[in-house]
């Protein structure tokens, strides 16, 4: 596949529920656009605090009712391992917030497997990159998706992509099995990069001023290795979506308010 990487570029909103409220009205009309074109759209949510922020304002959203979700499909590019219903996992908390506020068909949104539902992590793993092959093609063995959102940690990690951990180097699984997590909770599984940056576009979203020197580095090009963040690009456009606060860092010729 042509990787046709773009610069990176950054939004900046006053604040962090400003910065919520702006990536969802961002999402909703080009969503509304690619569903009025016939178009699927596969998406991979994220949570962390500012990823549930946008999933509120999405759920809140006035215009939600404007898009035929028929025509989205929602993944997750991780998830912590843990029990179906469980209050730190992903999906509970995008059901509660979006899921469950819009008319998406059930077998549209695809979770990634509980620690109720199979026998370990490694099981867990196998089971969403198979679903995830259900949708691809000859060329990848996952879907087109549209959009990877991504929040970014104060170490500069996506997904459950932690810094100087084996997970990142991984090019030859579409989902991995993370183990003893730096973060807790310590159980997890994610995307790998291949399929993080095969989307066509990506969205990093980060509020806060402990985010501010992970956001300086990922734009300045640092390892992806020590930075996860500055490896993430979409094949279109990479874009990072930043409150006030998280801005310090930003070189002023990055700015791209008209996005």
């Amino acid at each position: 596949m042509a990787q046709l990487w773009t610069e990176k570029r950054v939004v900046i909103s006053p604040d962090a529920a400003t910065l919520a409220s702006d990536v969802a009205e961002r999402l909703l009309v080009r969503l509304a656009r690619r569903a009025s074109a016939g178009k699927t759209s596969h998406i991979a949510l994220t949570g962390g605090v500012i990823g549930s922020d946008v999933l509120r304002a999405l759920g809140a959203h006035p215009r939600r009712g404007d898009i035929d979700w028929s025509t989205v499909h929602l993944w997750w590019g991780d998830e912590h391992f843990a029990p179906s219903g469980a209050e730190d996992r992903n999906d509970v908390t995008a059901r509660r917030a979006f899921i469950d506020q819009i008319d998406i068909p059930a077998h549209n949104v695809h979770a990634m497997p509980a620690a109720d539902e199979v026998a370990d992590m490694e099981t867990a793993a196998r089971v969403y990159a198979e679903e995830l092959a259900r949708f691809g093609d000859e060329e990848q063995a996952w879907p087109a998706f549209y959009l990877c959102f991504l929040g970014v940690g104060p170490d500069g990690h996506i997904a459950s992509l932690f810094p100087d951990r084996p997970e990142i180097q991984v090019t030859d699984r579409t989902v991995v099995p993370v183990p003893d997590s730096p973060k807790p909770p310590a159980e997890r599984l994610s995307f790998t990069r291949p399929v993080i940056n095969s989307a066509r576009c990506v969205w990093l979203v980060l509020s806060g001023v402990d985010k501010a020197a992970a956001l300086g580095l990922a734009l300045a090009g640092a390892s992806y290795e020590t930075v996860p963040a500055a490896g993430a690009k979409g094949r279109r456009r990479t874009m990072f979506f930043v409150d006030q606060d998280a801005a310090t860092n930003v070189p002023v010729e990055l700015i791209d308010q008209e996005f």
